[in-house]
């Protein structure tokens, strides 16, 4: 009964991160709706640079202090109690990696642009000649005729 147990937990917490790991989707579809179409493989490239970095970081340095667990043992070890540990580890691994994502979605500093030129509904911009002659009033060159 207790084996039924803990595989009904890993089952549980597996559920949970392929959950959390869906949400990076979103992230990557959200990042993806602000950039222009021509740098959206170049977002997609770097969502997946600050996971694969976050996996790194947090396999050898994060889990470690967290948890005093070490993953350079053998696999006997680490596939102990249905492998909860593994488990446990996927599920924390997609919060820490959530974290970037959110931050580099986030970000405006690749798609702000101040741009100072000239006001944007200014007279002269909006009343040219073609739209003078369309609208039927008398242009200059219509008057001598």
């Amino acid at each position: 009964m207790e084996a039924l147990k803990t595989s009904a937990d890993v089952l549980f917490i597996l559920l949970g991160a392929i959950l959390v790991l869906a949400m990076h989707a979103g992230f990557a579809f959200l990042e993806l709706g602000t950039v222009r179409s021509k740098n959206q493989v170049n977002a997609l490239v770097k969502i997946l640079v600050d996971f694969s970095s976050s996996t790194i970081a947090y396999f050898f340095v994060g889990y470690g202090i967290a948890y005093g667990v070490s993953f350079l043992t053998g696999a006997d070890t680490l596939t102990q109690k249905s492998g909860y540990d593994l488990v446990k580890f996927f599920f924390l691994l997609t919060f820490a990696a959530a974290a970037p994502a959110i931050v580099s979605a986030a970000s405006p500093s690749a798609r702000a642009s101040i741009r100072s030129s000239r006001r944007p509904f200014s007279s002269s911009r909006w009343s040219t000649r073609s739209s003078r002659a369309s609208r039927g009033t008398r242009t200059t060159a219509s008057r001598r005729g």
